[in-house]
């Protein structure tokens, strides 16, 4: 009897772009690619705090750059991108909140979010996937959005509008590039402890509605999105594209 063989894991070889990699979610997905074996390119939009996670990086043995980059500067992010090698792996960590109740919300709030959140995810995605059909690569594209990309959110409605555009994008995008090998997905987490939730979450009476909506307890860590970054990102999801892995702690469950 043959038995069946374990997908690989590994991405011994392969070349990843991590958005938004200084901190946070994007930070933890540079590290799961590239304790993996992946070479990261660690992209940002600062390079201060940036330098400090690529070098920090170094220091643990991986084998990391770092790149400056606002994915919603399209016309430089187009000619960075093609100054580049092609990559296997995309994940798009950058992202933008600016929470207000709707009827707060200004134009300049409603489009510094959807520039970043909805318009730079993509044409960042459509850049990265013509060099990856011209050079034949069947590569993986990973978008951070959220869980308010399936629900809503107490003063998020911009937010969640983005992250719902977000996710229906990303599907249609799959139907496309499946034929060439390229899948697409998102990754949506619940609240996890960054410093750009630190605002939300320093706030009493809204963590305990928080940890109230969480099934199990608590609020996320960064080291609870890594797993999954790596499942997307690998062979371990080879026939998954189009889809959302949702790590909610039970959040959209309710």
């Amino acid at each position: 009897m043959k038995l069946p063989v374990p997908p690989s894991t590994r991405l011994d070889g392969k070349r990843a772009l991590v958005t938004g990699a200084s901190s946070g979610i994007g930070l933890g997905a540079a590290v799961a690619l590239a304790a993996q074996g992946a070479h990261v390119v660690c992209a940002a939009r600062g390079l201060d705090r940036l330098t400090q996670a690529v070098e920090a990086m170094a220091a643990e043995g991986h084998a990391v750059e770092a790149l400056a980059l606002d994915i919603a500067d399209l016309d430089t992010t187009a000619a960075t991108l093609a100054a580049q090698a092609p990559f296997d792996v995309v994940v798009n960590a950058a992202g933008m909140g600016r929470h207000a109740p709707a009827v707060k919300t200004t134009a300049d709030d409603y489009d510094a979010v959807m520039n970043v959140n909805l318009r730079g995810a993509y044409f960042l995605s459509t850049r990265v996937a013509q060099t990856m059909i011209a050079t034949g690569r069947r590569g993986s594209i990973i978008h951070v959005s959220s869980q308010m990309g399936h629900v809503g959110g107490i003063d998020r409605a911009v937010y969640c509008a983005s992250k719902h555009a977000l996710e229906g994008m990303v599907k249609a995008m799959a139907i496309e590039w499946g034929p060439q090998g390229i899948r697409i997905n998102t990754l949506c987490p619940t609240f996890i402890r960054t410093p750009l939730a630190e605002v939300t979450l320093q706030n009493p009476e809204r963590r305990k509605w928080i940890e109230s909506m969480i099934t199990l307890g608590r609020i996320g860590e960064v080291e609870d999105i890594m797993g999954g970054i790596i499942y997307l990102a690998t062979d371990a999801s080879a026939l998954v594209t189009g889809t959302a892995l949702i790590i909610d702690g039970g959040w959209t469950a309710h």
